[in-house]
C-alpha cells in the first residue's frame, strides 16, 4: 500500500527475507535509545527469531523511495495481533510515521481476522503509552516484560478492530 505522509512517498508491505539483515538493522537502530533508557547496557537483541518471522509473513516494513524506515514485527494470538517490535529510523520519527504504520497495522490485522491489535512498552516511557493511548489503545494491565531482562514493569495495551 503506498501513501504520502507530509510530502513523504511511503510503501507498506512485508518484510522480504532478502531484508532481514535491514530489518535487524533498523530494529537496533530504533531501539537503542529505548534500552539505554530502562538502563541496560547489553543493548537490543539478539534478533535470531526475525528470520522466521519474516518467512512467516508476521514482519512488515516502511520503505520511502525504497529505503527501509520503518518496521513492524507481529505474532498471531487468538483473536489478536501482537505488535511485538515497531521501530522508525532515527531521523524519521516524529515525522507521523509510526501512527501511519499503526493505522496499516490495524488494516492487516483485520484481513487476518483480529478483532484487536495489542502490545506493551515500559511503564517508564510515558511519551509512548501516551502516543498508544492516542491512537486508541487502552490499558489492559501492567506487569513484569515476558522476557525478564529488567525488573522496569510493562504496561500492556490494546486496541479493538
Amino acid at each position: 500500500f503506498i501513501r504520502t505522509i507530509h510530502g513523504m512517498t511511503l510503501e507498506f508491505r512485508q518484510a522480504r527475507p532478502s531484508e532481514c539483515g535491514e530489518v535487524e538493522a533498523l530494529l537496533r537502530t530504533a531501539f537503542t535509545p529505548y534500552v539505554r533508557k530502562l538502563g541496560r547496557t547489553d543493548g537490543p537483541g539478539p534478533y535470531h527469531w526475525l528470520g522466521a518471522v519474516i518467512e512467516s509473513g508476521d514482519a512488515f516494513v516502511a520503505t520511502e523511495d525504497r529505503r527501509l524506515i520503518g518496521a513492524v514485527t507481529t505474532s498471531r494470538q487468538e483473536s489478536e495481533c501482537a505488535i511485538d517490535h515497531i521501530a522508525i529510523e532515527p531521523d524519521h520519527q516524529g515525522k507521523g510515521i509510526g501512527s501511519w504504520l499503526l493505522r496499516e497495522m490495524e488494516d492487516a490485522a483485520r484481513a487476518r481476522g483480529a478483532t484487536a491489535l495489542s502490545l506493551y512498552t515500559a511503564e517508564i516511557m510515558d511519551d509512548l503509552i501516551d502516543f498508544y493511548r492516542a491512537r486508541g489503545f487502552v490499558e489492559a494491565r501492567r506487569a513484569p516484560a515476558p522476557h525478564g531482562k529488567d525488573g522496569i514493569p510493562r504496561v500492556f495495551l490494546i486496541k479493538r478492530l
